[in-house]
């Protein structure tokens, strides 16, 4: 098992631009598989793509949050630095977070190699959501950096995995990991009015999520047989998200949306342990950004890098 990164030193180091590129940037989670699109999100800092709007689901959230706050590279050092410590994943975690993931440990910039810039992130006219599902209705909601009144709990609440997580409260409700009821927030983007609407993945182009047995769903049913509505959701979950999969794929088709996929299915575990793993994947959002970087600049009516 590989406990160092080979390529650590070669990981991009720096601060985004102020320039502001119109449209909504849409981020997929997948717990640790979210670490492919922390490479796209620096190869788009460093060609000065700083979407006006980012929505992130889950790991998701938790990269459009450094992507917001101008942080190039500091997502994957992170993640790659502390993979080890079990107070970010591990028992202690779970002892002072109630869940698999260290937020207390993510969120504490007094111990952080590279503090978060939290005055660019909330003064930064760009906006910031993260999705969360609430465990009474099973639906899911949108939290926004200035709006809500604590948007590191939002994304704490998005990237709380269920059964490995406790519900999290926030403004008067309890909630959990945005992906259970809305896992790619494409239609909210719709919703929302966006010309240019580019969405980064973590699973492959194709790919779709096997539905769940009737023993699956009754195991759910069962664990969460206070918060129906919550077990609903989670039950419809695989349905959801292929359907989502079909619309993006399909307005992809039409070109009203961009779309960056891992060029490959991505193996690495949600809780992934190798860290040269970790690293190859970042590695590859990087370079596959790179390879899109024209396309994509084109479609968000970008000059040309020179």
């Amino acid at each position: 098992m590989n406990k160092e990164f080979s390529r650590f030193d070669q990981i991009p180091f720096g601060r985004a631009s102020d320039t502001i590129t119109k449209g909504c940037l849409v981020l997929e989670g997948g717990a640790f598989r979210a670490v492919y699109g922390e490479g796209v999100l620096d190869a788009f800092m460093l060609e000065d793509i700083n979407m006006e709007c980012t929505i992130g689901v889950s790991a998701g959230a938790m990269n459009g949050l450094n992507y917001v706050a101008g942080h190039i590279g500091r997502a994957i050092r992170f993640n790659l630095e502390h993979r080890y410590d079990s107070s970010y994943v591990g028992i202690k975690a779970v002892q002072q977070n109630k869940g698999v993931i260290g937020f207390k440990t993510a969120f504490d910039d007094d111990k952080a190699e590279e503090p978060l810039d939290i005055y660019h992130f909330y003064n930064t006219p760009r906006k910031f959501y993260a999705v969360c599902t609430n465990v009474l209705t099973g639906k899911p909601e949108y939290f926004e950096k200035n709006s809500c009144s604590d948007i590191f709990q939002a994304i704490r609440a998005s990237a709380s995995m269920p059964a490995l997580s406790a519900p999290v409260p926030l403004d008067a409700s309890y909630f959990l990991d945005g992906g259970c009821s809305n896992k790619v927030p494409i239609e909210w983007a719709l919703e929302q009015g966006y010309e240019k609407i580019v969405v980064v993945r973590t699973q492959h182009k194709g790919y779709r999520k096997k539905e769940l047995n009737n023993l699956e769903i009754d195991a759910i049913n069962r664990f969460y047989k206070e918060y129906p509505l919550l077990a609903d959701a989670l039950s419809r979950s695989a349905e959801i998200y292929n359907a989502q999969c079909d619309l993006i794929e399909k307005l992809e088709e039409e070109g009203r949306i961009f779309v960056i996929y891992p060029s490959e299915p991505l193996d690495v575990g949600r809780l992934e342990p190798d860290l040269e793993k970790l690293g190859d994947v970042y590695f590859l959002g990087y370079a596959n950004a790179k390879e899109h970087m024209a396309k994509l600049k084109e479609y968000l009516d970008l000059a040309p890098s020179i």
